[in-house]
């Protein structure tokens, strides 16, 4: 029950980040809050329950070998209801400050789908690539370094992918952009299948290139 805990509250304070610096207006430096946040979570959080904190790297985690079944459907379930708590906290918390506007949810037209989900599969790949190599791997075991690696993965494709897809690399973010209005849920599917085909694509990469890495 612990771990879970763990992933709701890590979960819960990298989408309240997102909200809060998205929508709250902090512009070009969103990505730099987003990717600190999740570095932090990630120390705060990483010897109880791994510091997955999105449903695709918990896939990829589980098909590299490094988490039980058992474990699957609550990690997702607590990283989801983070999201979502995050999101509704987040929108409270902005609706009650002066000059700060609502949100206007981003619609992807059938002509923007397509490089959105590239943009997603990309992003994703990328930081369940990092996690795989810098959390799970026995030549980096023990190191010291992998929440920051972790974090400025999303930073630098934030930057890179995001004004295309609105980079949210996470399932559980997508669900929390959706809940407060930041994109429409007609946007989901994009996330949804993106991710997780990156997170699967990541661990089969990871296998083939680590062998028998366990």
């Amino acid at each position: 029950m612990k771990k879970y805990l763990v992933e709701f509250i890590g979960t819960f304070f990298l989408i309240l980040t997102i909200v809060m610096t998205v929508v709250g207006g902090a512009g070009s430096f969103a990505p730099l809050a987003i990717g600190s946040v999740l570095m932090v979570m990630i120390y705060a959080g990483g010897h109880i329950s791994g510091a997955h904190y999105n449903p695709a790297v918990t896939l990829a985690v589980f098909l590299r070998g490094k988490c039980d079944a058992a474990d699957i459907a609550p990690y997702m379930v607590a990283q989801l209801l983070g999201g979502a708590l995050a999101a509704v906290v987040g929108t409270f918390i902005l609706s009650q400050m002066a000059g700060v506007e609502e949100p206007v949810a981003s619609t992807f037209a059938s002509t923007s789908a397509v490089p959105a989900l590239l943009c997603e599969f990309l992003g994703t790949f990328a930081l369940c690539w990092v996690v795989l190599h810098t959390a799970t791997a026995k030549g980096t075991a023990g190191n010291s370094f992998y929440g920051l690696a972790i974090g400025f993965t999303v930073l630098a494709c934030a930057y890179a992918l995001g004004g295309i897809s609105g980079g949210a690399f996470n399932p559980a973010v997508a669900l929390g952009v959706s809940v407060a209005g930041m994109s429409a849920w007609s946007n989901i599917w994009v996330f949804l299948v993106g991710n997780f085909l990156a997170g699967a694509a990541a661990a089969f990469l990871f296998k083939f290139v680590n062998g028998d890495d366990d």
